[in-house]
């Protein structure tokens, strides 16, 4: 794209994995971002970042999690919580502007929302939604999950998906042929036409409850 807005900004593609314990929020395991630039006319990896994450104490790895994720107790049990990860990957947003992208990226904000003073720059940062620029390239698909977008461009599927980073990586390469195909279509040509057919606002960190002071440490 021509717009300078857009060539200005770095894209950061962003992907948690989490457990989901009955009645709670999801607490994140694993994190993974890829920032992206774009340089002559293409978007180029500048950085990645890619950690687990300690969850709380009675919130345990199940079978099932195992199975899909791959993320064992025993590979968490010696990692840092969430605040210290989150707090590193907010230490490397040093150069906005910034656009966070993700597959279904209200469930990422939701994640970042209740980690937001953990990673204040990272809270703040606009996203974009990976479902929603396919929903506009390609409508009438079957299913918008990331499977089906990889099996739709040809892209083969990652080793150990679900997992963060192979997850980040395929939904980088889905997101540019995406741009590419959106951009061909004349559906944008600029950051503000991206950010209008699939811009999320930042979600809203929880309110602590009514007397109670938020937990600094």
């Amino acid at each position: 794209m021509s717009d300078p807005r857009f060539a200005a900004t770095t894209f950061v593609v962003i992907d948690f994995e989490g457990l989901t314990p009955a009645g709670r929020p999801a607490e994140p395991i694993e994190v993974a971002a890829l920032t992206l630039r774009p340089q002559g006319g293409r978007l180029v990896e500048i950085g990645r970042f890619e950690e687990l994450i300690r969850p709380p104490a009675d919130v345990p790895v199940t079978t099932r999690d195992v199975q899909l994720k791959g993320i064992t107790q025993t590979m968490l049990s010696s990692t840092a919580p969430a605040a210290e990860v989150m707090d590193r990957l907010d230490g490397r947003l040093t150069t906005p502007p910034y656009r966070l992208v993700a597959h279904h990226a209200s469930t990422e904000a939701g994640i970042i929302a209740r980690q937001a003073e953990h990673c204040p720059r990272l809270a703040a940062i606009p996203l974009l939604d990976t479902v929603r620029l396919a929903r506009a390239v390609a409508p009438g698909l079957s299913s918008y999950r990331l499977d089906n977008l990889l099996a739709y461009y040809g892209i083969p599927q990652p080793a150990s998906r679900h997992r963060a980073m192979p997850d980040v990586e395929a939904t980088a390469q889905v997101l540019i042929r995406l741009l590419k195909d959106g951009e061909r279509n004349g559906q944008w040509r600029t950051l503000l036409e991206l950010d209008m057919a699939a811009g999320l606002q930042p979600k809203q960190p929880p309110a602590a409850p009514e007397g109670e002071q938020p937990c600094l440490f």
